[in-house]
C-alpha cells in the first residue's frame, strides 16, 4: 500500500531582522531593564517628573526598536514580495501600512 503523498516543503524564509537579531535582543534587554527601573522608582515613590522622564526614555527606546524592525521588514519582506508580485506583494504592503499606522497612533 503506498504511503501518504509527500507534501512539498516551502523554502525556509528568514525575517529581515535575523542578521541583526543579537543587536535587537540587546536593545530589548536594555528596555526590559528600564521597565524594571520604572517599577522600582514607583515602588520607592520617586519624584513624578523623574518617573515621567524615564517613561519617555523607555518609549523612545521601544520606538527605536520598532523603527529598526519596520525598516528591516520593508527592506527584506516587502521588497522581496514586490519583486515576486501578485497577491503576496499586495499583502505585504497592506501589512506594512497597517504597522506604520499603529506606530503613528501610539
Amino acid at each position: 500500500m503506498p504511503g501518504p503523498a509527500a507534501v512539498p516543503e516551502e523554502p525556509e524564509h528568514h525575517h529581515g531582522y535575523i542578521s541583526d537579531k543579537s543587536r535587537y535582543l540587546a536593545r530589548l534587554k536594555r528596555v526590559e531593564g528600564q521597565a524594571r527601573g520604572l517599577h522600582r522608582m514607583v515602588d520607592e515613590e520617586k519624584y513624578c517628573i523623574d518617573i515621567l522622564t524615564q517613561i519617555s526614555a523607555l518609549k523612545s527606546a521601544l520606538d527605536g526598536v520598532a523603527m529598526g524592525l519596520l525598516d528591516d521588514h520593508l527592506q527584506h519582506c516587502v521588497l522581496d514580495a514586490a519583486r515576486t508580485g501578485g497577491d503576496e506583494a499586495e499583502l505585504k504592503l497592506k501589512e506594512a501600512s497597517a504597522a506604520i499606522a499603529r506606530l503613528v497612533r501610539s
